[in-house]
């Protein structure tokens, strides 16, 4: 069995530099953001919106079950690239029925403040990698507290409180600084590159929506 991208110590591919690694990292978040763009510029949100709920729901789950498993397991760049592309599409959905509830100026807000953010958290990972390691732990299980609490709020009572939105927030800045620490502790070669973005575009569209939702109540 291969080993899970994370627990890697030893080099399954070339070595590559870190300028090179960095550089892949970056090029391969923004070929998710392109896509997401592309879906929400040329994918009516009327035809999202008609999918049945449950099967949209099931298909967003397993496309991103699905693709989390390929990239993490794969030691082949191409093929955790795909896996990268599994969650991609399905997350491009969700943003597209996300910005059309806002306007433009406030989705363009929301966008240079998750880009701001990420960068102060990348830096942070780089300069206290142990702190991040420390707070793994913690930031899983306040993450499924905040779940768990707000589908029960939802679902049951019918409310959300915007704490937790907050909440959200801080706890994704957290992982965003973990997952870029955690990119570089491990072999620095393509396909780790490849998975290292796929776990940091994950986190950051998970905080710009939340971030959105934010700014649009606050407006």
């Amino acid at each position: 069995m291969i080993e899970s991208v994370w627990k890697r110590t030893e080099v399954t591919g070339s070595i590559i530099s870190a300028k090179l690694y960095n550089l892949i990292i970056g090029l391969v978040l923004c070929w998710g953001f392109l896509v997401n763009f592309l879906m929400v510029k040329y994918i009516p949100t009327e035809t999202i919106a008609a999918i049945n709920p449950i099967a949209f729901f099931v298909g967003y789950l397993v496309s991103c079950i699905v693709g989390v498993i390929i990239y993490t397991k794969s030691d082949n760049p191409i093929i955790s690239f795909l896996g990268y592309n599994f969650v991609v599409v399905p997350f491009g959905f969700i943003v597209n029925l996300a910005v059309s509830q806002y306007t433009p100026d406030l989705v363009m807000d929301a966008m240079r403040i998750t880009g701001i953010v990420t960068v102060i958290m990348m830096i942070l990972g780089t300069l206290y990698p142990g702190f991040f390691f420390k707070i793994a732990r913690g930031l899983f299980i306040a993450l499924i507290i905040v779940v768990v609490v707000e589908l029960v709020e939802v679902f049951v009572f019918g409310i959300h409180h915007d704490i937790l939105d907050w909440a959200v927030v801080l706890i994704f800045c957290g992982y965003i600084g973990y997952d870029w620490a955690r990119a570089n502790s491990i072999p620095k070669t393509v396909d780790n590159a490849v998975d290292s973005a796929a776990a940091l575009y994950m986190d950051i569209l998970l905080l710009f929506l939340r971030i959105l939702r934010i700014l649009g109540r606050s407006r």
